[in-house]
């Protein structure tokens, strides 16, 4: 059951599928996008939906493993791409607005399944929260008029949870993956053997029970993040030395952990100290 307001959220992002008439769903595995595909599908129907996956070395594999379990589900057509951001040299350089360069090539290509007739517009997981954030890629997907039919309904994230379970999907509560190369601190470049390092690294974590984690990429320095009230069982003596070992085998010469806890997005915690302080000038 819904409460009122989210319903009336609910009802007029149905509304504004059903006048989109048929989509294609920027799909990455997560819980924004994948309540898009389902609700477009119930609306829409299958055949005027499809779903587009990125796949490159900054999806890490898990993602693809739940991208293709939901699509699965939902019983709708599903495409992976090989998207072309590591052609880009304004993203390998990993600028602040690395993600406008990774999303500029992700929609490009999606481009040319409405070219080819079947499907009239393009449509992403943003959700009304992701507008207050630092999100460079939304700049692309306004380029390129791509719709966000969570953010235009108002819907925050803690509503797309509670709409996702409400659809019976299994990964409402799934912890928010962005891609690998948010890991890396901005002005350091981005490799394919980086991201690996970091899927590996944070595939340690997870093996031992920390559901949601990051491992924070400082060149030689591994600063790790996970839920503030999991801290303290990380840094147990026998766990803490486990994992140190583990991720120096991995490449790391120094491994922190962030007394903070886990931050959604705390590597942009230096680009909003850059704006204030910019605007104090």
């Amino acid at each position: 059951m819904l409460d009122e307001r989210l319903q009336v959220k609910y009802s007029r992002m149905q509304s504004l599928l059903r006048e989109l008439e048929s989509v294609v769903v920027a799909f990455s595995g997560g819980v924004d996008s994948a309540v898009v595909l389902k609700v477009a599908v119930d609306v829409l129907g299958r055949e005027r939906v499809l779903a587009v996956t990125s796949r490159s070395s900054s999806v890490a594999q898990s993602e693809l493993d739940d991208a293709r379990r939901v699509v699965q589900w939902v019983g709708v057509a599903h495409e992976l791409i090989e998207t072309k951001e590591f052609a880009d040299e304004n993203y390998l350089a990993n600028p602040t607005n690395r993600c406008y360069y990774c999303k500029t090539a992700l929609y490009d290509q999606m481009q040319s399944y409405l070219r080819r007739g079947r499907y009239r517009t393009l449509v992403n997981g943003t959700n009304a929260d992701d507008l207050g954030d630092w999100r460079p890629g939304l700049l692309a997907a306004s380029e390129r008029a791509v719709r966000a039919p969570l953010a235009e309904s108002g819907m925050t994230k803690a509503e797309v949870r509670q709409l996702a379970a409400a659809l019976n999907l299994s990964l409402h509560d799934k912890p928010a993956s962005p891609c690998l190369s948010s890991r890396v601190q901005y002005g350091e470049r981005i490799t394919p053997a980086k991201l690996s390092r970091i899927e590996q690294a944070e595939q340690v974590l997870r093996a031992y029970g920390f559901r949601e984690c990051r491992v924070r990429h400082h060149d030689q320095l591994a600063r790790i993040e996970v839920a503030a009230g999991e801290v303290g069982r990380l840094l147990q003596p026998e766990l803490r030395q486990t994992i140190d070992a583990a991720l120096r085998e991995l490449g790391y010469q120094y491994v922190t952990v962030d007394l903070r806890g886990f931050r959604s997005g705390s590597m942009n915690e230096s680009v909003a100290l850059t704006i204030s302080s910019t605007s104090r000038t």
